[in-house]
């Protein structure tokens, strides 16, 4: 698969400005997900299984994959920022560099988990990236996914995409997944998301 230039570049500036703010952004996030998220990662290491195999797209800081393996799950920790996976070495946690829009993902996976992550995958890669998550899944694999609600793209130090629900849903449906349960939220910040949980037929 080609990515285009203009793709590669809006990528690599996203992920320079994570690695400026990483440290910050450990500092601002808590020890656990929210509550919300919380329900939805149950949910996934259920449909995974004991001693199921999560990929995390986007760690980050690396606490929905701890929350996560504290049920039973094994979580593959990957983020294209450097930074981050050097922030979760510092406390005894592994994690792999591994761009999502470029990379082979490998698999299959009980489930993959992309919190907060595709937000800042460029439109016009968004059905290839989810069609590449899609056939890294088991038969029965699930799909954890929440996406900025709203329309257009913003450039800038983050590039970031916005989604509405049913729009965001049918490029779901389109890469093979189906949709098993979804919900609208506003977070602390008043920022409006849609999450998913999407399975791949058995």
């Amino acid at each position: 698969m080609t990515v285009s230039p203009g793709t590669l570049s809006k990528s690599s500036q996203t992920i320079d400005s994570y690695e400026a703010y990483a440290e910050r952004y450990d500092a601002l996030v808590g020890r656990f997900p929210n509550e919300r998220d919380q329900v939805a990662l149950r949910r996934v290491a259920e449909i995974a299984g004991a001693d199921g195999r999560i990929l995390e797209v986007g760690s980050g800081p690396g606490r929905d994959a701890d929350f996560l393996e504290t049920l039973g799950v094994h979580v593959r920790r990957t983020d294209a920022t450097r930074r981050f996976l050097e922030i979760q070495a510092a406390r005894g946690r592994q994690g792999e560099l591994l761009n999502v829009i470029t990379d082979i993902l490998g698999g299959p996976y009980d489930a993959v988990v992309a919190l907060c992550v595709l937000i800042h995958v460029p439109r016009i890669e968004t059905g290839n990236v989810l069609t590449k998550i899609a056939g890294s899944l088991r038969a029965g694999g699930a799909f954890l996914v929440s996406m900025r609600d709203g329309e257009g793209e913003t450039g800038g130090k983050y590039h970031t995409v916005y989604w509405r629900r049913d729009d965001f849903a049918a490029h779901l449906q389109a890469s093979g997944l189906d949709i098993l349960w979804d919900e609208f939220s506003i977070d602390c910040d008043g920022d409006a998301w849609n999450t998913f949980i999407a399975v791949r037929p058995s």
